[in-house]
């Protein structure tokens, strides 16, 4: 039998699978993100996270897609792991550190009456030369800015960053009414992308305020995504629309988003527990190595 918790970043959710005290070794954690995040035949989601021990680091955490494909990094997906094991008191520290695949991620908690209600994640410094995030063409080594692109018959200009997973930034009018779902599938899967990227579509509604749509890659649009706000915040500072510290509202709520002068971003937002369960025999049963 395998316990799960699901949570959410604003409306960002995944499947916690606490890898501190139950064995997933005999699971395809591939098949395993693809069974359990479906919703409609699985518990629900855009992934899951595994919680897991780590050497140089309090914690570590591993992502996998709603479709199957391991993440670097989620912003959202890292705050609520913060809830999860201070609330389960699987740490009494207010200040952690978090082994990703992107790196080591130093976090805060805000904590009142014994609940979690903000996390602030030092996101680390962005990359931004195109060999690092990465894209295919030259000049490698230098950093895309506004740069034109043609997809799908529809001329957009993207700026792209890396916050240890790869985003193309695109500033559009009228984000709301903007077809994230016809465009971002071609974006994300463009041969510029050699590893696929994450594609935000951001509205500058003034200097502080930024409005913002993600397509995520391997799972779709999802209602927010913390590195991609983080990616879309460095865009704006990069094409001077915005300011190096802004709000970015988002389908699922708020994140507060800074780019400070150390060259370090700092997101700071809220996470929630939903419901904790156990997955049935039948259904975990199809991600059992021997049957994937």
């Amino acid at each position: 039998m395998v316990q799960f918790t699901k949570m959410h970043g604003l409306g960002n959710d995944y499947i916690y699978l606490n890898a501190l005290d139950q064995d997933l070794s005999q699971y395809n954690l591939e098949k395993l993100a693809q069974v359990l995040s479906d919703r409609h035949f699985g518990v629900g989601g855009d992934g899951i996270i595994l919680i897991l021990p780590a050497a140089q680091a309090d914690f570590r955490m591993r992502i996998f897609n709603a479709d199957g494909s391991e993440a670097e990094m989620c912003g959202n997906g890292l705050r609520a792991l913060a809830k999860y094991v201070y609330e389960r008191g699987l740490t009494d520290e207010l200040k952690l550190e978090v082994e990703t695949s992107a790196g080591n991620i130093p976090l805060a908690m805000d904590v009142k009456a014994g609940q979690v209600v903000a996390v602030s994640l030092d996101m680390g410094q962005p990359r931004l030369e195109r060999q690092q995030i990465p894209m295919r063409g030259e000049p490698a080594d230098q950093p895309v800015i506004q740069e034109p692109l043609e997809v799908d018959g529809t001329a957009v200009e993207i700026t792209c960053v890396s916050m240890g997973n790869p985003h193309c930034v695109i500033f559009v009018d009228d984000v709301d009414s903007f077809p994230v779902a016809e465009l971002g599938p071609s974006i994300e899967s463009h041969q510029l992308f050699p590893e696929r990227t994450n594609v935000e579509f951001v509205t500058v509604l003034d200097q502080h305020h930024l409005r913002m749509r993600v397509w995520e890659r391997g799972a779709g649009e999802t209602l927010a995504c913390g590195t991609g706000a983080a990616a879309a915040t460095v865009a704006g500072a990069l094409t001077e629309r915005s300011n190096r510290r802004v709000e970015v509202s988002l389908w699922g709520g708020e994140l507060q988003v800074e780019w400070a002068q150390d060259n370090h971003v700092f997101l700071t937002g809220p996470a929630a527990e939903v419901f904790s369960g156990d997955v049935t025999p039948e259904l975990i049963a199809q991600a059992r190595r021997s049957s994937a």
